[in-house]
């Protein structure tokens, strides 16, 4: 018996000790590119030499800083310096949470030109043009008509290709693929953006948090009880499957299906599965809903982007899928002569995402990156699964309650 509480001792590893937290981490991060952005309040624009893709025919002519003012300057120059500032950002994240440095930076960087590349393919013109005068300036006879948002999808196949067929070099970008930490920053600075426009215009900004308010209802109120009563009534699923479930469809998805199992003393395979089932049908919902909302919701932008960020359970899919919906929607409307204000519907859908999260069932206790459960009698077993929803790697491992 002793020998066996010693394998199980050495089964968990102990967690290291860390003076900063991802969220905080990414907090900093945030506030650090927003206050740079900031600096066109003052006639200075710090970051416009950031380079982005543009709609092209030519792959020389696929990227452009984002400023004017930088447009004589080499762009492959300013593409190598955006990769740099990104790079010491993240670098710098990484060495306050402790980790490898060499290893984080060989990884991040193959991350981050894959993610680049399929952001530029993404906008390719015969893929991305959405508006019949767009077309006739470039002299394309047809479109697919995805927008360049449909780079995200690209990158969401090649996650799941290399996570799934390279299982080596998933291990190896492991240590650089924290999706958590990316996605918090981007949030983070969205967040900041949906702030500046807010105070653009605050009857449109009060109506978003009125649709927040909206999802703080539906998903606790109405979802979880709903979920609940189909898995216990229709499915026949005991509570130790009905409840994590439950959270995991109607909160915060892969955090909240942890945390409920971790409280109720599930089995560690109950957090493996119901994880596994959400972020599968968060990559389907990605895939499909953004161009549900187009059909169906074309004339209530606003509506599509709450339904986005309530809809899609994981942080990632639901804001890529908000930046889709965007997308499609501003390009039909473009084609009609109707222009909207960028960037409100992806300001909608952080929101609605953010308002059914906020439990602390999704807080950074019981976030996978942070990797461990605790029930209050203190058991733990170490259960992995694909669950991550990075752009490219799908494994994580988490520790969680043992059922007694």
């Amino acid at each position: 018996m002793a020998q066996h509480a010693s394998t199980e001792d050495r089964s968990v590893p102990a967690p290291r000790t860390r003076g900063w937290s991802e969220d905080w981490l990414a907090v900093v991060a945030g506030a650090a590119v927003f206050v740079l952005a900031l600096g066109l309040l003052f006639g200075s624009n710090l970051l416009g030499w950031v380079t982005g893709p543009r709609t092209w025919l030519e792959i020389g002519k696929s990227v452009r800083p984002v400023s004017s003012a930088y447009a004589q300057v080499d762009a492959l120059l300013l593409l190598l310096v955006t990769y740099a500032f990104v790079l010491a950002l993240m670098t710098a994240a990484a060495a306050l949470l402790g980790m490898s440095i060499p290893k984080f930076i060989a990884g991040f960087t193959l991350l981050y030109w894959l993610s680049y590349l399929s952001w530029v393919l993404g906008n390719y013109a015969y893929i991305a043009v959405t508006t019949p005068a767009e077309m006739q300036r470039l002299g394309l006879g047809w479109s697919l008509r995805l927008t360049g948002e449909f780079g995200y999808v690209l990158a969401l196949l090649i996650g799941l290709a290399i996570a799934n067929l390279l299982p080596t070099a998933a291990r190896w970008l492991a240590e650089a693929a924290r999706a958590e930490l990316f996605i918090k920053t981007a949030i983070v600075i969205l967040g900041g953006t949906v702030g500046v426009k807010a105070a653009e215009q605050l009857g449109l900004a009060s109506s978003i948090m009125w649709r927040g308010l909206a999802a703080i209802i539906e998903a606790y109120l109405i979802y979880w009880a709903v979920v609940y009563f189909v898995a216990r009534k229709w499915f026949g699923f005991s509570r130790e499957w009905a409840a994590p479930l439950a959270s995991g469809i109607s909160i915060c998805g892969v955090s909240a299906a942890i945390a409920t199992a971790g409280a109720i003393r599930a089995r560690p395979i109950v957090a493996v599965m119901v994880s596994s089932l959400v972020v599968v049908f968060a990559m389907v919902e990605l895939l499909i809903l953004p161009f549900a909302a187009r059909s169906f919701l074309g004339e209530e932008p606003l509506v599509a982007a709450a339904w986005m960020g309530l809809a899609v359970k994981t942080d990632g899919a639901a804001v890529a899928s908000g930046a889709i919906t965007e997308a499609l929607l501003y390009g039909d409307a473009a084609a009609r002569g109707v222009k909207y204000s960028a960037g409100w519907l992806v300001g909608t859908t952080i929101p609605s995402r953010s308002s059914s999260t906020s439990s602390s069932a999704c807080g950074p206790s019981s976030s996978p990156t942070s990797g461990r459960v605790t029930s209050s009698r203190g058991d733990r077993a170490t259960a992995c699964a694909s669950a991550r929803s990075g752009s490219v790697s799908l494994s994580s491992c988490w520790a969680l309650p043992q059922r007694s």
